[in-house]
Order: structure tokens, then C-alpha cells, then sequence
């Protein structure tokens, strides 16, 4: 037997993890020549051994250039996009909400029927049933959110739709920890109370949020989705 946690069991996610960005591989050079291997680049300290100009010769020390890399002074830093796939659509990420959603309460209609509440008298048919289903569908939709994101960074919705779950920083498949506090923050006070309004809101941000799309979720979890296909 294998001593090897499974994926997504926590914590930091594994160093093969296909989906981590990699660090960038330096061409080789020859003698005399810089990184580029360019023949006219100067040695160290600048032609003749004098230093360069104010400025000169110094690469930005965050690799600026892209639109979000920063100016060429190095100012700002680098566009933790680099490397990544494109970002998702917002309204493709909305349908693959709504089928998670759809997937998940059927479920929670099916336990919570199964329940039998209705043995109870007629005012607390509504409110039990209705803390009832409010409890199951916040544990369920938790729970499913969380497992498949950790396992894979793709609900059944994502999966269909070509969509997938990443860390900001280094694209990976976010942990378990990271998984869970996103799906709190989504569904559970869409389980117990202003459904559609906190799913308008906390989904409905990735459309005007700049720049990396993110919803309200997103950003506690400091995750994107981004595209698979």
C-alpha cells in the first residue's frame, strides 16, 4: 500500500500536479554572449569595464512588459496569468452554475422528501421542512463543491462546459482547504437565505470584475476559473 496522501487531501497541492504553471526555461548561451545569446550583448559592468548608464542594462526585476506585467521600470508586479489558460466566460460560467445547482437540488428534494416531515401539524410542515431543506441543501452543496473542485477544479457543470477551478498564484488545482472556503462562501447563504439574489451577486461579480474575472468567491479563495478547451 502507498503512503501518498490522494489528490486534493489538503494542504498544498502536489508538485506534479499537471495544471501548476512551470517556471520558465532559460535558453542556452555561449561564451560572450547574454542571456539572449545575443553576440553584441556587453560583459558585466558594461563595455570596458565601466558601469552602465543610469538604468541601463538592468532587466525590470518582476518581468514587466504585459498589460498587467507592469511598465518597463519594474513598478508593478508581474501578471500571475502568465503561463496560464485564458480566463473563462462569466455567462459560461453561470450555466455551469445553474446545472450544479440543478444536479445538487434535485438530491436535496429527494432526501428532504424522504424525511418525512409532514408527520408534524400544518404550521410546522412549512418550517421544519423549509429548516430542513435549508440544512441538507447547504451541506450538499458544500460538500459536492468542495470534493470535486479539490479533486479535479471541475464540478459536473465545469467539466461539460470546458471550465476549471485554478489557484491565482501558480494555476494548480486548489486544495481541499481552499475549496471549502469557497464553497461557504457561495452556498451557504444561498441555502438559508436570499438565494437568487446572493447568486446574482457573488456569481454576477466575475462580469465586471477586472482583472481576472473573479467572483465574490473567487476572491476569498484567491482562485480564477479559466477555460479547458
Amino acid at each position: 500500500m502507498t503512503t501518498e496522501p490522494p489528490p486534493g487531501s489538503g494542504g498544498e497541492p502536489p508538485e506534479d500536479d499537471p495544471f501548476r504553471k512551470q517556471p520558465p526555461q532559460q535558453p542556452p548561451h555561449g561564451p560572450g554572449q547574454g542571456p539572449q545569446g545575443s553576440p553584441y550583448d556587453s560583459p558585466p559592468g558594461g563595455a570596458g569595464g565601466q558601469p552602465p548608464p543610469y538604468g541601463g542594462g538592468q532587466q525590470p526585476p518582476f518581468g514587466g512588459g504585459g498589460p498587467y506585467g507592469g511598465d518597463p521600470y519594474g513598478g508593478y508586479p508581474a501578471d500571475p496569468l502568465s503561463g496560464m489558460p485564458p480566463l473563462a466566460d462569466s455567462g459560461r460560467r453561470t450555466l455551469a452554475r445553474i446545472i450544479d445547482m440543478i444536479l445538487v437540488a434535485v438530491v436535496v428534494w429527494l432526501l428532504t422528501w424522504g424525511f418525512g416531515v409532514n408527520e408534524y401539524g400544518a404550521g410546522d410542515v412549512r418550517v421544519g421542512k423549509s429548516l430542513a431543506q435549508s440544512v441538507v441543501a447547504a451541506v450538499l452543496y458544500v460538500a459536492y463543491d468542495t470534493f470535486m473542485t479539490a479533486r479535479s477544479g471541475r464540478t459536473l457543470g465545469k467539466k461539460w462546459l470546458g471550465l476549471r477551478v485554478a489557484n491565482l498564484d501558480d494555476g494548480s488545482t486548489p486544495s481541499v482547504q481552499t475549496s471549502l472556503v469557497r464553497a461557504l462562501v457561495l452556498w451557504v447563504p444561498f441555502a438559508f437565505c436570499c438565494a437568487c439574489l446572493w447568486t446574482a451577486i457573488c456569481g454576477g461579480w466575475s462580469f465586471f470584475d477586472k482583472p481576472y474575472k473573479q467572483g465574490l468567491h473567487d476572491k476569498a479563495a484567491k482562485t480564477v476559473v479559466v477555460s479547458t478547451g
